[in-house]
């Protein structure tokens, strides 16, 4: 069964597994058809290339990027296997600043992240479930502040970042483009386009290939193992609260609210185990503690109405260790050698950290030793993100080596940080529904939805700002 869920990951095998003699023939070949790879550049032009690969360098602004700067950014990207999109325009009429991100993004038509460098000024957006506008406008915010406007520092660092961070996969339609590198929209491309043809008939070129995806499918098994052992802790520890309750449906005491509750925490547990005997990557195992989440939820209302006492409101779980369950308060808190932020905490916790103390941290096995989880680097991104997907996480894990890695589907999702209404405990839906990261949603996408970071810094002078340029 995980094996129809595996997504193609490829990259081109280098020219030199060719004879010297094919490589020669194409470069004349290559020469020949220059004068006709390129015709006017508009919107639909840029659109059509990246439907067939992820980068496009406008031949008037080639200067800013090489054609072989081009070729290893769209390499990296589909060895990646997500969604974005980089063009390198000029500031051209054809491409107006108000709303040059929103008319590519609506011209291509596949959910992902896409990243324009227009003139001289960098910016990107991305759709809700591939990445978060938050996110989006982090990242464009530290690119532009940190890459002294440089294109191929600018693009290069947000396209590095933004493959950690976005969700989805690859669109099928980069299939079509066997070297996987998109255009590079200048007389280069028929040559490019030929070398890649040929690079794929190498035998060299696909063993290269079946290694890197069988690598990359080991190293998915051995994140999913360790997460594994981990959330099955989770999963048994839930469990045993679920036994120790000591809850009988029949009693006459019991009432329907009562039973309801009693019945959703038994759903979510068994959704849980199920969940977690089909996982089949990492980031299968989200859904598993969001499932654990809503769990203790449903117990901690049931608590409350058999004690009479008010229903709890619906907050993240405690930071430290999840499977305190839901958090009653904000307290400060840092990481070692980090700066304090507020983080959700359980009673027991919240006293110890106001009385100076430690609180009781989930921790989990490393190279290094026991570590807490979000210490223990970004494959237990999906597990905090099943616990603590909501808006709250960037303040969180500033200074933790999880960092980052939490911004991916559903992330920003409810609980009051940033969310939607309606939450019911079952739903697994939320902004981030619709087409997934690397499929077609053609025009049918929102613009106010589309995030986008600033336009501040890099040298914006108005008119390109976030959600679309303006």
């Amino acid at each position: 069964m995980c094996d129809g869920r595996e997504r193609f990951a490829r990259r081109a095998a280098a020219p030199w597994s060719l004879p010297l003699a094919v490589l020669a023939a194409l470069v004349l070949m290559g020469a020949a058809l220059a004068p006709a790879a390129h015709s006017a550049t508009g919107v639909d032009t840029v659109a059509a290339a990246l439907r067939n690969g992820p980068v496009f360098v406008d031949p008037r602004v080639a200067g800013q990027m090489s054609p072989a700067q081009a070729t290893a950014l769209a390499d990296r990207i589909t060895g990646a296997d997500k969604p974005v999109f980089v063009a390198v325009l000029p500031a051209a009429p054809e491409f107006p600043a108000a709303t040059a991100l929103q008319d590519l993004r609506s011209a291509v038509g596949i959910t992902g992240v896409y990243a324009i460098h227009l003139g001289s000024r960098f910016n990107a957006g991305a759709d809700p479930q591939v990445m978060p506008r938050s996110a989006v406008v982090n990242l464009v915010g530290q690119v532009q502040r940190s890459s002294g406007g440089d294109t191929v520092t600018e693009v290069n660092s947000f396209v590095d970042q933004a493959l950690r961070q976005a969700g989805g996969h690859a669109p099928n339609t980069w299939r079509n483009d066997p070297a996987g590198s998109g255009s590079i929209g200048s007389g280069t491309t028929a040559l490019i386009v030929l070398v890649g043809l040929a690079a794929l008939v190498a035998a060299g070129g696909l063993v290269l290939s079946r290694r890197r995806r069988k690598a990359r499918a080991a190293r998915e098994r051995a994140q999913l193992d360790r997460l594994r052992t981990v959330i099955d802790e989770d999963i048994t520890a839930f469990g045993e609260e679920l036994d120790r309750l000591d809850f009988r449906p029949a009693d006459p005491v019991a009432d329907d609210p009562m039973r309801g509750d009693y019945a959703r925490a038994l759903d979510l547990y068994e959704r849980a185990k199920s969940l977690m005997t089909s996982a089949c990557r990492p980031d299968d195992v989200q859904p598993v503690t969001e499932a654990l989440e809503d769990g203790r939820f449903a117990l901690a209302t049931l608590d409350a109405r058999r004690a009479g006492r008010p229903l709890p409101e619906r907050r993240p779980p405690c930071f430290f260790d999840p499977r305190h369950g839901p958090s009653v308060r904000d307290v400060a808190w840092a990481p070692p050698g980090g700066t304090p932020r507020e983080v959700p905490a359980c009673a027991a916790d919240a006293v110890r950290i106001e009385d100076g103390g430690t609180p009781l941290s989930r921790t989990v096995d490393t190279p290094s030793g026991p570590e807490p989880y979000w210490n223990a680097g970004p494959v237990y991104g999906p597990y905090a993100g099943g616990y603590l997907g909501g808006g709250l996480l960037p303040g969180l894990l500033i200074g933790t080596l999880l960092g980052g890695s939490l911004y991916g589907p559903g992330y920003g999702d409810g609980y009051g940080y940033g969310g939607y209404d309606g939450y019911d405990g079952y739903d697994d839906g939320g902004p981030g529904n619709g087409p997934d990261g690397g499929d077609s949603s053609g025009s049918g996408f929102d613009p106010g939805d589309f995030g986008g970071g600033s336009g501040g810094g890099g040298g914006s002078d108005g008119g390109f700002d976030g959600g679309g340029f303006g």
